[in-house]
Parts: C-alpha cells; sequence; structure tokens
C-alpha cells in the first residue's frame, strides 16, 4: 500500500505540473528575472520594415476567400511590400477562379490534392521576400498584425513569432466555444510567459511567421505543420516569440463531437512531434527550450493522460482501505475526482442547450482534451490520419471576439 501512496502522490504532482504547476513555476522566474532586471526587451533598428509575404495553404476555401483576400488588403502595412500568394493545390470547387478576380493576388494551383504540407513546400520554393506570414484561409487578422509581428523581428535572435488565435464570442456561449476559449487565455498567458523566459514552444497554425531563410521543407505525412516548422528553427538557435496583439480571428468549433475530431488529429500530431523531435529531449543541448517543451507539451501529449487515467483505480484503492466516507485526504481526492467527472457528464447533457453553465463546460472540455490524446496515440499508431485537409465544421460568426 505504501508503493500505491507513493504513486499516487508523483502522478498527482506531474497532473498538477502539467496544467498549473509550470505556469505557476514560470510566472514566479518571471518575476524574479523582472526583479534582477533580466530580460528586457530587444531595443533597436526601429526603421525595419521589410516586405512580407502572407502565405494560405488552401483547400475547397471559396465561401471564406473574398473576407479574407478583403482582410488582408485592409492591414495597416505598407501594401507595396505585401505580396499575398495563395496555394490551393487540389481545390475544385472553383477556388483558383475566383481568386484570378483579385489582381493582387498570386496563385500557384495544380489539380492534384496532396495535403496541405506539399503545398507549403512548393509554395515556399516561390517566396522572395525575407519574412513570411503563414495564415489559414478562414482566418480573418487584426488589423495591426503584420506590424506587431515584423515589430519583433528587429531582434536578429527571433527566427519565429506566432500571433494569438481568438474565438468569436458568439460561438464561446457552446460548450465547444466556452471550452476553447478559456483553454486559448490560459494558453495565451502561458506563451506570454515562455517568451519572456526565452521561447514560446510552438506557434499557433492560424498566424504565425518565420524568416524565410531559416524554412526547412517539413515531411509530406506531417500532421502538425505549424508545430514542427517553428520548432525546427528554434532548434537552430533562433528563438521564438509570441505576440497577441497579431491576431487571428475564427469561429469555435461548431460542436464538441467536432472540437474532438480537431483535438484527435492534434494529439497524432503531438505524438509524431515528440518522436520527430526526440533530440529536443536533450536538456544539455537544448537547455531551456527543452525545459519549456517537455513542461509544456511533451508532458500532456503523452505521460499527464496516461496518470490522470491510473489516478482513478489507485485513488479508489487507498480511499477504500480508509473507508469511503471517513475525512481523510485520499477519500476527500478521490470523491473531488468524482464530482469533476460528473460535472464533465453534466457539461455534455448539456452541450449545445440553451442553458448558459459555463463553469460545467471546463471539465467537460478537460475531459476531451486528454480523451482526445488517447484516441489520437490509436491513430498514430494505425498511421491512418490523412494529411490531407479535414477542417472540422466551425460556428456561426459574430461581430465580437473572445481573446
Amino acid at each position: 500500500m505504501d508503493v500505491l501512496k507513493i504513486i499516487f502522490w508523483i502522478a498527482l504532482f506531474i497532473i498538477f505540473y502539467s496544467y498549473l504547476g509550470y505556469g505557476i513555476l514560470l510566472f514566479a522566474i518571471i518575476k524574479i528575472r523582472r526583479a534582477l532586471g533580466l530580460g528586457k526587451p530587444f531595443e533597436g533598428n526601429e526603421d525595419f520594415e521589410p516586405e512580407v509575404t502572407l502565405f494560405v495553404a488552401a483547400y475547397n476555401e471559396k465561401d471564406y476567400l473574398d473576407a479574407k483576400v478583403s482582410n488582408s488588403q485592409s492591414l495597416n502595412y505598407p501594401q507595396n511590400k505585401v505580396t499575398q500568394l495563395w496555394v490551393t493545390d487540389g481545390s475544385d470547387d472553383g477556388t483558383p477562379e475566383l481568386l484570378r478576380k483579385h489582381s493582387d493576388v498570386r496563385i500557384l494551383h495544380e489539380p492534384a490534392r496532396n495535403g496541405k504540407i506539399a503545398a507549403m513546400n512548393r509554395g515556399m520554393k516561390h517566396v522572395t521576400t525575407p519574412i513570411v506570414i503563414f495564415s489559414d484561409g478562414n482566418t480573418n487578422l487584426g488589423k495591426e498584425s503584420i506590424k506587431e509581428i515584423v515589430r519583433l523581428f528587429r531582434d536578429p535572435k527571433v527566427g519565429c513569432v506566432s500571433g494569438e488565435k481568438r474565438i468569436y464570442s458568439k460561438d464561446a456561449d457552446a460548450a465547444a466555444g466556452a471550452g476553447e476559449g478559456m483553454y486559448w487565455k490560459y494558453e495565451s498567458q502561458l506563451k506570454k510567459w515562455d517568451a519572456e523566459l526565452y521561447s514560446v514552444v510552438g506557434a499557433a497554425g492560424e498566424l504565425f511567421a518565420i524568416r524565410t531563410e531559416l524554412w526547412q521543407e517539413v515531411e509530406k505525412d506531417t500532421l502538425l505543420d505549424d508545430f514542427m516548422i517553428s520548432l525546427r528553427v528554434a532548434m537552430k538557435g533562433n528563438t521564438i516569440q509570441y505576440n497577441p496583439e497579431a491576431y487571428a480571428i475564427e469561429n469555435a468549433s461548431a460542436n464538441v463531437k467536432e472540437e474532438l475530431k480537431r483535438k484527435i488529429r492534434i494529439s497524432a500530431g503531438g505524438i509524431q512531434s515528440v518522436v520527430r523531435l526526440r533530440s529536443l529531449l536533450n536538456v544539455f543541448k537544448y537547455g531551456t527550450l527543452s525545459f519549456q517543451y517537455i513542461s509544456h507539451r511533451v508532458l500532456r501529449w503523452t505521460l499527464t493522460p496516461l496518470l490522470l487515467l491510473l489516478l482513478i483505480p489507485i485513488n479508489f484503492f487507498l480511499a477504500q482501505e480508509e473507508g469511503f466516507f471517513s475525512v481523510t485526504v485520499f477519500n476527500v481526492l478521490f470523491w473531488c475526482q468524482i464530482a469533476f467527472y460528473a460535472a464533465a457528464l453534466l457539461g455534455w447533457f448539456l452541450e449545445n442547450r440553451q442553458i448558459r453553465l459555463k463553469i460545467l463546460f471546463i471539465p467537460y472540455y478537460f475531459f476531451i482534451m486528454n480523451l482526445s490524446v488517447f484516441l489520437g496515440f490509436g491513430r498514430y499508431l494505425k498511421g491512418n490520419q490523412s494529411v490531407n485537409w479535414e477542417r472540422a465544421k466551425r460556428g456561426s460568426s459574430s461581430e465580437q471576439v473572445v481573446a
């Protein structure tokens, strides 16, 4: 029984560290660094205003492309320094033809559908600007996004800049939106602290940029292109910085079923990334970047979901030993787990209904996140995850956004 207790406390510590402890530790380190006057923002090169390419790899985006092109044209950056490049390989809904109506858009198209990575690899051979900014065809960017991204590239150590993902607030009323929106708020704060300490651990695919010279072709079967591209830039000794003032707005997933589909793909890609970036686990070689990578990503994609699953039966045996209704630490923790998963179940019943109890959507979304890791791991082992575009259904738009 003593061995079970040791396993229980180690598991509980890792779970706590993965989701909250790392954030607390980051906050403490940042406070100490600030007090010591360390980590001051880069100053200099104020006139830095290079040419940029807005790169969109799109598949069947005819419903979004006019709004996307119009949004890109309205961004506060000299338009003579902005190249819009769309790669529409495989699209058969008229996307390439509709894009040709826009004279300032450069289009690369071939009929074969080989997936997003193949389109990106092909398109990058045509990028000539020093900075390339990637965004999705179904997202709109904040007006100052290019300026805010470019501003951080003034520092020569910065190789990649990640923007922020924002969710339309109308969608945030549903289970998927409530969980997704709150999750991204928390992630946004962690990214700020990660960037201040050293580097963000991966970029958001909705909006990120790299120095074109640092681009490396990505394997065609890659599932998380944004993560792999940005981390490989960081592994070269550059940093990934984060600027929430550069943001992409999109609708939340239409429902939790659609969000689960998206999360499964991300989880399968996470496992794939851990395998392919295994050298990044070497703390002695990559130092702070490895520490951040393991703490923020690897644990969540590998060990922590497994420990969450094991914690319930272990806690059950320990609570049973002391009597379920006696007031002990193990009993309290056991019933807290039961209450948490009951709240997740209740959140499932309330999904997309008119009763707005967002506090119940949080445990539900947390459960969905960890369930997706197991399902994603199974999909990765089977090797049946397609690299072709498979967009989750999104909710309707609203004028307000949740940061």
